[in-house]
């Protein structure tokens, strides 16, 4: 058996190839098409002109069904594996938040930057905010599960990432706030240039940090599968 058939772990190692693909692939072709730089557009930049904002928005929407249903299926191994009360009110509260997170991507993904700035940052301080909590409270819950489900060097990963991701987000908001164009292709002789690229260059670290989080999930969704049980009431 293939390791990816393992369980459930298809669904992580899923919604990190993708993820990764969507940022990638939006950003190959804005830059062919030349309506982004090649050095540190936004994320958002690279999806905000068709046809690439098509693609970008197709592929974001599968990505927040794959996270739902990755969320989701992390929240009901959780559920199994302790009965602590504590780590039943974080793993709700992860739940709630992951869900959340998905809704930022769906909104970001229908709201272009340069067409609804309003809506697409409310989107993306949704979807960063939220997955970074939920990340955090992730990394807590393995700590109260050690040792089971993961081993202590994956809570350490979990826990480098979660920073990590949680460090990049201060200067992303901040030094967005700075920024005073939305301009797809910016000029060193702007005055918000620096700005700007500290800003573009953290979004896209808490950005893979948050996907790149989910890879550590592979290991533990070897270890179970969900059906789904129907009853039939006369």
């Amino acid at each position: 058996m293939f390791w990816f058939m393992q369980g459930l772990c298809f669904l992580p190692a899923f919604l990190v190839s993708w993820s990764s693909c969507t940022f990638l692939i939006s950003y190959i072709i804005a830059v062919f098409r030349h309506d982004v730089d090649v050095i540190f557009p936004y994320i958002s930049d690279t999806g905000a002109t068709p046809p690439e904002s098509c693609i970008f928005g197709l592929m974001t929407f599968i990505s927040a069904c794959a996270g739902i249903a990755t969320i989701y299926a992390r929240f009901k191994f959780v559920e199994k594996l302790s009965d602590g009360a504590v780590v039943k009110r974080l793993n709700k509260a992860a739940l709630g938040l992951g869900l959340i997170s998905c809704l930022g991507m769906c909104i970001v993904a229908s709201f272009q930057e340069t067409t609804v700035p309003i809506g697409h940052d409310i989107g993306a301080l949704l979807f960063f905010v939220t997955g970074i909590v939920y990340i955090i409270l992730q990394s807590i819950i393995t700590h109260y599960a050690s040792p089971l489900g993961s081993s202590i060097s994956v809570f350490r990963i979990r826990c480098m990432i979660a920073v990590l991701a949680a460090l990049a987000l201060f200067p992303t908001i901040i030094c967005a706030i700075f920024v005073k164009t939305t301009e797809l292709h910016r000029h060193k002789e702007d005055e918000d240039y620096r700005f700007h690229i500290v800003s573009a260059v953290c979004e896209w670290i808490v950005a893979f940090s948050f996907i790149f989080f989910f890879f550590t999930y592979i290991h533990d969704f070897k270890l179970f599968t969900l059906r789904v049980t129907t009853e039939y009431e006369e």
